[in-house]
């Protein structure tokens, strides 16, 4: 008896763990929600700041030199969801808000032959002026509707990569006493990412992330600035916490 009950044991004891050694490898039906807070620095150094800028005041436009741009604070939140049958791809979308303000700094204005524009300190009548203009409060918002992200899924360590459309709200605020008031343009462009997550416990995330955003933003003149279009390409380094459902 005693040598069947023994033998009855290790048969069990062989069941469980032939049983348990499949677990992790059975899919998961419900898919991987997932909700992330996201801090992290806007590094315009990495670029130009504003680039390929226009001087809209006149018709035809003339040119402006690259507007320089401050290092920011980034913040935002972003939720997700991985497939439960290819768990390497998911869709994600997210929101972050920076104010990489424009910094003062010496301008070049090119104005076309026969026109004239007035700005804050001179008057260019179909030529070259350089000057030194007043800092701005610039402010962009981002919403990425969806990123397509896929990952490598099979470990505590996970590296991934995203790629999507961007809404971007940017704002302009004058900090020149002589000519208040603010400018907006919203415009859709490139939102990506690339990046890695640790995984703390089976629920719980640590990522950091390197983005990249590009757009064209449009500023149209009002009765105290001066209106311009510039290219915003922007380099964010980003870290956060993430929970897994």
């Amino acid at each position: 008896m005693a040598r069947l009950y023994g033998a009855g044991l290790w048969c069990v004891f062989t069941v469980v763990l032939a049983l348990s050694s499949g677990v992790p490898f059975v899919p998961d039906t419900y898919g991987e929600a997932y909700i992330a807070g996201q801090f992290g620095l806007s590094l315009p150094s990495a670029g130009k700041g504003l680039t390929d800028v226009e001087f809209t005041s006149v018709s035809p436009p003339g040119s402006f030199s690259d507007r320089a741009l401050k290092s920011s604070i980034l913040f935002g939140a972003k939720l997700g969801f991985y497939m439960p049958t290819v768990r390497w791809f998911g869709l994600e979308t997210e929101i972050f808000n920076t104010t990489p303000h424009i910094k003062q700094q010496k301008a070049t204005i090119t104005i076309p032959p026969g026109a004239t524009a007035d700005i804050p300190g001179t008057t260019v009548t179909g030529g070259t002026a350089t000057g030194v203009l007043a800092g701005d409060h610039f402010r962009v918002l981002t919403w990425a509707p969806v990123n397509f992200m896929f990952r490598y899924p099979k470990a505590r360590l996970q590296p991934y990569f995203g790629i999507g459309p961007g809404v971007f709200f940017a704002s302009v605020h004058s900090t020149d006493p002589s000519s208040p008031g603010s400018q907006s343009s919203t415009r859709l462009g490139l939102n990506t990412k690339a990046g890695v997550e640790y995984f703390i416990t089976k629920r719980l995330g640590a990522f950091g992330e390197w983005k990249y955003n590009y757009t064209r933003f449009y500023f149209r003149e009002n009765d105290n600035q001066f209106g311009f279009n510039g290219t915003y390409s922007m380099h964010h380094v980003v870290f956060g916490i993430s929970y897994h459902f």
